[in-house]
């Protein structure tokens, strides 16, 4: 190590004494708030995604209009990354945050792998009303069975998109370029 940087680093260890006060951290976040599925819907559409609610009874024949004859690819598949190249993803969620517009996926039999809404230009998002919960820490509480089993955990709020140094957006960098999201009530 340098003479200079650990010089510094002593006066940093002896400014903060043999134990550093730790301060406590207050634990009680807002668990449950207003919203629901107007709100996720709301927030979905802000993002830029295609939002359908559809009865329970009529969601197949919505998906199909959407997907449009086109091959799609679904959790139980079990197809190599470049297999997915060209197909639909189409997938339910872990659960769906109504305050962010997030969508969260669990590496679960009804998310799927990371690679189904990854590799696909084209995502389709099946979220069930009661899958909606108001807000992230009730989120985070309702994720730790699959944190603890170590799946995937990921959180879509939108299409892919990024912007460079000039502000121009750029979709489909990081996933799919299209978000439908279906929010099917009973």
């Amino acid at each position: 190590m340098s003479g200079s940087r650990e010089a510094v680093l002593q006066r940093v260890r002896a400014a903060l004494g043999p134990q550093p006060l730790v301060p406590e951290v207050p634990r009680d976040y807002r668990r449950s708030g207003g919203g629901g599925v107007d709100l996720f819907c709301e927030r979905v559409a802000d993002y830029v995604a295609n939002v359908h609610r559809v009865a329970a009874a009529d969601i197949d024949a919505a998906v199909s209009r959407v997907v449009d004859g086109r091959a799609i690819a679904t959790p139980e598949l079990d197809i190599s990354p470049a297999e997915l190249d060209g197909r639909v993803a189409v997938t339910g969620c872990a659960l769906a945050i109504a305050e962010t517009g997030t969508i969260v996926l669990d590496g679960g039999p009804e998310s799927g792998r990371r690679a189904l809404t990854l590799v696909p230009d084209h995502h389709v998002c099946v979220v069930r009303a009661e899958q909606i919960v108001a807000s992230v820490p009730e989120a985070i509480a309702a994720l730790e069975p699959a944190a603890r089993e170590g799946r995937p955990i990921t959180f879509v709020s939108g299409p892919s998109a990024t912007s460079d140094i000039e502000l121009e957006r750029v979709e489909g960098v990081h996933g799919p370029r299209r978000l439908d999201v279906f929010v099917v009530s009973a």
